[in-house]
């Protein structure tokens, strides 16, 4: 037997030799590496296509066919004021430093801290017995003058009637005339003197001089006080009515005097965080200058008070009522979205698609903006859910709280699927 027919011990008969097993486990590992990156390959260009389907992403029927669920609103048409927003410091409308007006002892303190004062009240008191023995003194030297005054025209009276009958000379006649004069004039300058005395006297008494709240006592009863003190003895404020000193941009001036002779501009004074109406008042005057290191205009406005809401001092918010645009579009501030191109809206169309419509903004108020131009009353807007949207997209309407279903039209509350 010849050595090619000899098998190996344990070998069955037609088992394939060792290269042609290695060759096999190379072509099947090579077929699974080839169907997997077939199978990936597949996976992402479906994800890739059923992508462009989806709204907005910009083609294909079956982008039309999804719907978006958004919140929809009337345009609304109403009177919308105009304000114009500055920033304002309280001012007492009158401030006075009390000061006395003579020198002398603080024998009587007639107020409470924090009283109010009505014009004329009793503030305090300086002791008035200097000033009552000065009055006295002139009074008695007026009434000495006052009698040589009498007795000299008594005399002179007498030298006019000798002079008559010659039995007496012209010049004791002139004489005596002339001490007369004297004596008037003497008379006269007491008269002063009393009346200035009884002003001093009367500066013992210190009155209020305007009505008002009194603050902290400055100085205390019993000290010695004088009238070049530099601190005076409490300062009054006058808070019914209270005035407000507020800034504009410059800018501002030409729509002031606009409408200045045909208004008379309201100005409502605001908490710092612009939720709260503290007080209405009116504008008082236009400052005569502009701040050039600023470029700011004052303004000042007189505000009744009654309540004290506004204290001098206190920083607020002020807006001035410039006009009221009449029967004017309004949406909700969230109607109004913002693009490269600028401000713009989502307009639910009868087929329940959406259009964009750009928008020209006038004033973001309280929440609602004002609509120059772009969209007229009555119409549907979408209010939320805008971050789904691209022109043309299908909607699913829910109506705004603020718009009642019954007076939305009836389509729009029915959805209905596009062929």
């Amino acid at each position: 037997m010849s050595e090619q027919n000899i098998s190996k011990p344990g070998s069955k008969p037609g088992t394939p030799s060792a290269p042609k097993s290695s060759g096999l486990k190379t072509f099947i590992v090579f077929t699974v590496i080839f169907l997997v990156l077939a199978g990936l390959g597949w996976l992402i260009h479906y994800r890739l296509a059923n992508a462009t389907t989806k709204p907005g992403g910009g083609g294909g029927r079956g982008g039309a066919d999804l719907t978006v669920p958004v919140i929809a609103g009337h345009v609304a048409q109403k009177d919308v004021p105009i304000y114009l927003d500055g920033l304002g410091t309280v001012q007492a409308f009158n401030t006075v430093t009390i000061h006395t007006r003579v020198d002398g002892q603080l024998v009587k303190i007639a107020f409470t801290e924090g009283q109010d004062i009505k014009t004329g009240d009793l503030l305090a008191q300086i002791d008035p017995d200097p000033y009552q023995a000065a009055l006295e003194q002139a009074q008695a030297k007026k009434e000495q003058d006052a009698a040589q005054l009498a007795n000299a025209t008594l005399d002179l009276k007498r030298y006019a009637d000798l002079l008559a009958t010659d039995g007496t000379t012209r010049q004791t006649y002139d004489t005596q005339k002339a001490l007369v004069d004297q004596l008037a004039a003497a008379v006269k300058a007491d008269q002063a003197a009393v009346a200035s005395a009884q002003v001093n006297l009367d500066y013992t008494t210190i009155r209020s001089p305007i009505d008002g709240r009194v603050g902290i006592r400055l100085v205390d009863q019993g000290n010695i006080v004088h009238a070049s003190d530099a601190t005076g003895l409490v300062v009054l404020t006058q808070l019914r009515p209270i005035s407000i000193v507020f800034t504009l941009p410059e800018t501002t001036i030409s729509r002031l005097h606009a409408g200045q002779d045909e208004t008379n501009f309201t100005v409502l004074a605001m908490s710092r965080d612009g939720t709260n109406v503290l007080a209405t008042g009116q504008l008082a005057v236009i400052d005569n200058q502009i701040d050039i290191t600023t470029g700011t205009i004052k303004l000042k406005a007189t505000f009744a008070n009654e309540n004290l809401r506004l204290w001098p001092g206190a920083f607020v918010n002020t807006r001035l009522l410039l006009t009221v645009r009449k029967d004017s579009a309004v949406v909700p501030a969230s109607v109004v979205q913002r693009g490269p191109e600028g401000a713009f809206a989502f307009v639910i169309q009868d087929d329940q698609t959406v259009a964009m419509r750009p928008l020209k903004v006038g004033q973001m108020d309280g929440g609602e903006a004002l609509i120059e131009d772009g969209l007229k009353p009555g119409e549907t807007v979408v209010v939320d859910g805008q971050y789904k949207l691209q022109d043309g997209s299908h909607v699913q309407v829910s109506w705004a709280a603020t718009n009642a279903p019954d007076a939305a039209p009836k389509k729009l509350h029915q959805h209905k699927k596009p062929a």
